[in-house]
């Protein structure tokens, strides 16, 4: 049955781990899930900023007036060229100039234009004057994604030469709405059409790297370095986390309770066959006393001696009063509940009753047993007398059982409003600090009991079952060495 207990509790603990190494597997995948998903919206969130951002142009040329327009002229010009090997080339070119008109004309600023200026101005600007600044960038879109793109392009290309892109613009509108990051400018080697990810967010480190660009034509691209906070991941994963959480406490209670369960039943069992080979011991005893009586009483010789007939009988009778309380303990132990024990209440001479325990016990040969009665005579409690019998035979029987040679044992009573209550104090060897919380328990045996004492660890919770029948209470104290003393208080 050991083995069988052991192997199952492996199994418990390992069932144990391999549900939480389970769970926690999950969890990694789904803290790994939710590092992407975090990743993806900022990279959507990214991209749109930067796109807001190269908007800036049109938003300028819609808002303001025609003197502005005629402030910045941009042509763009797609044709297509055939190279040394007749492949096809998509070119894209984007001629953008910027200009004062009032200095090039010569005229008061905010001044309006007349019709002969207008006519001026269109002669400088077809003459190329130095005052016109004009940027003019050229580039291969075969590879562009499509026309859109291209168009795209040009547009973002005249929108940086007009207000070029700055780190504080940009990190500016990213605290806007809520992504701190690292940014840099950059100039690539070929053109970047899209947008990407150029790190991916690791599980130790969730940082990652974007690259989005701006000025295709330019290959200007901005590079954002946003770390992932760790507080928004099990942010979103709260839920995940709360529900994993209550079902893996919630499995691994069932699973110890049930462990528990087993060892419980486990435990009983052993108790069932220590109680059942116990009994056994204890039965033999007074089985044998009589057995060895009975012989005696066939015995013609023996019978014919006076003292020696009145020996046998006299060990009969106290053998067969021993099987009689035996089994009344075990009668009364058994009742689920106080309520059903019988009792025959009347009152009882406390210093007498004591005596007539003390003059029915049996002492052991080797030891010197000093009972002292200091209990008033004249004072009575109300109790069943039989049961009070057996509750101080109990208590002196394990005075004597657990001393040394020499055992001293004194009772004494008082009374007050609230009842009796009576003392017994002996010399013996005291009950650990340990047993005291678990005397009064069925089939329990403390510390000194585990030796070649008899007894099936039914003596003081017999005591305490008939103490609780009269309604009354039982405390102890107790130094290992020196003693013990119980106290027993019954109401009146």
């Amino acid at each position: 049955m050991e083995r069988k207990i052991k192997t199952l509790y492996i199994i418990t603990i390992l069932a144990i781990l391999a549900f939480l190494g389970m769970q926690v597997y999950w969890l990694y995948g789904r803290y790994k899930f939710t590092i992407t998903e975090v990743q993806n919206s900022a990279y959507a969130r990214i991209v749109e900023s930067i796109t807001n951002l190269n908007r800036r142009h049109e938003t300028i040329v819609n808002t303001d007036t025609t003197e502005l327009v005629l402030n910045h002229q941009a042509s763009y010009i797609l044709k297509d060229s055939v190279d040394n090997d007749s492949h096809m080339h998509h070119l894209a070119t984007i001629i953008s100039r910027e200009y004062n008109i009032h200095e090039l004309l010569g005229i008061k600023p905010g001044s309006p234009l007349t019709n002969e200026e207008i006519e001026k101005l269109d002669l400088i600007l077809s003459n190329g004057d130095e005052a016109i600044k004009t940027k003019t960038v050229t580039c291969d879109v075969t590879d562009a994604p499509s026309k859109g793109a291209v168009w795209a392009a040009l547009t973002h290309a005249d929108t940086e030469f007009m207000s070029p892109l700055t780190i504080d613009a940009v990190e500016t509108h990213l605290n806007s709405i809520g992504l701190y990051s690292e940014v840099r400018l950059t100039v690539s080697d070929s053109i970047e059409w899209t947008p990407t990810i150029l790190k991916h967010a690791s599980v130790m480190d969730p940082e990652t790297i974007f690259s989005v660009p701006y000025s295709e034509m330019e290959r200007k691209s901005v590079i954002i370095t946003y770390r992932i906070p760790i507080a928004e991941i099990f942010h979103d994963m709260i839920g995940s986390l709360i529900v994993i959480a209550i079902l893996s406490v919630f499995l691994i209670v069932c699973l110890l309770l049930q462990f528990s369960t087993i060892l419980k039943l486990t435990r009983l069992d052993n108790i069932r066959n220590s109680f059942v080979t116990t009994m056994i011991h204890e039965l033999k005893r007074p089985i044998s006393t009589l057995k060895m009586c009975v012989s005696g009483i066939e015995n013609e010789h023996m019978m014919k001696d006076k003292e020696t007939r009145q020996d046998l009988l006299r060990e009969t009778r106290n053998s067969l009063d021993n099987l009689s309380a035996y089994f009344s303990k075990l009668r009364d132990i058994t009742f689920n509940n106080v309520e059903q024990i019988p009792l025959n209440i009347q009152q009882v001479s406390l210093h007498n009753l004591l005596d007539e325990v003390t003059a029915t016990m049996t002492n052991p040969a080797d030891k010197n047993v000093d009972i002292i009665n200091e209990i008033d005579m004249n004072l009575e409690v109300s109790a069943d007398k039989t049961h009070l019998m057996n509750i101080i035979n109990n208590l002196i029987e394990n005075a004597v059982k657990y001393s040394g040679q020499d055992v001293e044992i004194k009772a004494e009573a008082s009374e007050d409003n609230d009842g009796v209550e009576l003392k017994i104090t002996d010399t013996g060897y005291g009950i650990p600090a340990s047993d005291l919380k678990h005397i009064f328990k069925r089939f329990y045996r403390g510390k000194a009991s585990t030796g070649e004492q008899p007894g099936m660890g039914l003596g003081l919770a017999y005591v305490k079952l008939l103490i609780d029948a009269h309604g009354g209470d039982i405390s102890v104290e107790s130094t290992e060495g020196k003693g013990t003393c119980f106290t027993i208080r019954l109401p009146q």
